[in-house]
């Protein structure tokens, strides 16, 4: 038995007229990208001191530079190595602890205080104090750790706490074993706000492992070539090294997009399987 209630199989005019809904979106997002292109290059004109402000073409051919470059790829690997290990731990740990906090208010009640320091405590004042305690190649994964993990643990924690006590009261009603509650009632209550929590984690790990590595300037990182042209006075390496960054938190919302599109399509799949034909209607 299946707790959600079936709906209608959609059709393909309805499937097409969601997709057309799509193209003005599509379009604003290019108008929009092309309104700061042409501001930045006015502003370069303006100020017409590279120094300062190099124009997009001045920045783009830094960037084929920095890329045509051996310590290129082995700079950015490491950034996102150091990125996707603190990722990893903030899921599985805010996670875990979230359920807790969801299931059992008191310990929620006692992880508070924690949440709070974490919340309120600067970016910076974490950097720098795991840099008098951990090596340089350690900060970075450290400082976003701590940095990332409210956002999990909160997210999971309300979704818990969110749940539908009707779906759970049916699924005691039923007989429901722990499997067939866990796959039917529990993970798609869940699995919004783990997605949200972890797209939101993964922007500010970025951020976070950027900066860690700007100011410890470990061997290899992004944040360390931007500290090195940053002290030459690079200001266009500078600037190719930030576009390398944001394409990076990028790529991290596009996987997610992609994920949900894929939920979405699976979902619709498997109705499309269990909803009986409404031919006679």
């Amino acid at each position: 038995m299946r707790l959600s209630t079936s709906s209608p199989r959609p059709d393909s005019n309805s499937i097409h007229c969601s997709k057309d809904r799509q193209w003005p979106r599509h379009l604003a997002v290019a108008a929009s990208c092309a309104l700061l292109l042409c501001l930045w290059q006015l502003g370069a004109v303006l100020v017409d001191a590279r120094i300062i402000l190099p124009g997009p073409g001045t920045v783009l051919a830094s960037l084929v530079g920095l890329i045509s470059a051996p310590p290129f790829s082995l700079n950015v690997g490491m950034t996102v190595a150091r990125a996707l290990e603190s990722f990893l731990i903030i899921v599985v740990s805010g996670t875990l602890l979230g359920l807790l906090a969801g299931f059992f208010p008191v310990f929620q009640a006692a992880m508070s205080p924690l949440l709070t320091v974490l919340k309120a405590t600067p970016v910076m004042s974490v950097i720098l104090l795991a840099f008098i305690w951990f090596s340089s190649g350690t900060v970075p994964i450290f400082s976003a750790f701590l940095m990332g993990f409210p956002i999990m643990f909160i997210q999971i924690a309300q979704s818990v706490a969110g749940m539908d006590p009707a779906l759970e009261q049916m699924c005691r009603i039923y007989g429901f074993s722990p499997s067939l509650r866990l796959r039917h009632y529990v993970l798609p209550s869940l699995l919004p706000a783990l997605v949200t929590g972890a797209r939101l984690t993964l922007s500010m790990v970025w951020k976070v492992v950027v900066a860690a590595e700007v100011l410890t300037v470990p061997r290899h990182g992004i944040g360390s070539r931007l500290q090195m042209a940053q002290v030459n006075l690079e200001t266009s390496d500078v600037l190719a090294w930030t576009l390398v960054a944001v394409l990076l938190t990028a790529l991290g919302d596009l996987f997610f997009d992609v994920l949900l599109v894929t939920g979405r399509r699976l979902a619709l799949f498997r109705a499309r399987r269990t909803v009986p034909s409404r031919r006679g209607e």
